[in-house]
């Protein structure tokens, strides 16, 4: 899907009775439901050494070239493969190239269901690197929206896979500078942390069923201290940070 929820697969209209806006608000604290348990990855280092919570946000921090677009593919691999339920994939602002690859694995292990649709196990929304920033901006949104809709409507545990959060910020970035506003910290948009806070505050465990989130962040010029990887890093609950020295 695009932005706005048009297929873009070239497989005709999807039928549809339902529609939600993709701005909403986050669960009220009553409705949250926290239940500590761990998150296998079949990733052995992560596992022993950095393990990730079940229903929690998790984040894949690096510079460019370190490995953030691969470790996601492999988790998709080894989880939403195997993970039984349905997934989200949304794709914001990095190569259309990768988010082909990702479709045609998908269809290869069955995961997409290309004969029937409706026995598909993950629905995949980009809004890449080529499109404008409104709709970079607003990607993020849709798929978080596709995700609540299995969590709260059909009473799902759902993985939402997001690569790469930092586009959404700087989708934000470029539309804040078009808008005219005043440039805050390193020249980012001064509402940065709201539009932040707004995404990642709906991501969560209710109730109802679950969210797990697995989100790539590009860290520029390797420097975490930037203020978007560091506003990201506020509201995740699991952290693995790839370095150069290693992927070099």
């Amino acid at each position: 899907f695009n932005v706005i929820g048009e297929p873009v697969d070239e497989q005709g209209d999807v039928p549809v009775d339902t529609t939600l806006p993709i701005h909403r608000e986050a669960p009220a604290f009553t409705e949250l439901e926290t239940k500590p348990s761990i998150f296998e990855t079949g990733i052995k280092v992560v596992d022993l050494l950095a393990p990730y919570r079940r229903g929690g946000k998790i984040g894949l921090f690096g510079g460019a070239g370190v490995g953030k677009t691969v470790l996601i593919m492999e988790l998709i691999n080894n989880i939403a493969k195997a993970h039984g339920g349905v997934s989200v994939f949304g794709g914001v602002g990095e190569r259309t190239r990768e988010g082909n690859d990702l479709y045609e694995e998908m269809k290869e292990s069955g995961v997409i269901n290309s004969s029937n649709f409706a026995e598909s196990k993950v629905a995949l929304v980009y809004g890449q690197m080529n499109e404008p920033p409104g709709a970079r901006m607003r990607v993020g949104l849709t798929a978080l929206t596709m995700a609540e809709y299995f969590r709260d409507v059909n009473k799902q545990d759902v993985l939402l896979f997001i690569d790469n959060i930092f586009r959404f910020t700087q989708a934000g970035s470029e539309v804040s500078a078009l808008l005219g506003r005043m440039p805050s910290a390193v020249g980012y948009q001064p509402t940065l942390a709201t539009e932040m806070g707004a995404l990642q505050e709906r991501i969560t465990s209710t109730t109802q069923g679950s969210i797990t989130s697995i989100q790539a962040v590009y860290v520029p010029a390797d420097d975490l201290t930037d203020p978007a990887p560091a506003t990201t890093f506020a509201h995740l609950d699991a952290t693995t940070v790839l370095s150069r020295n290693l992927a070099a």
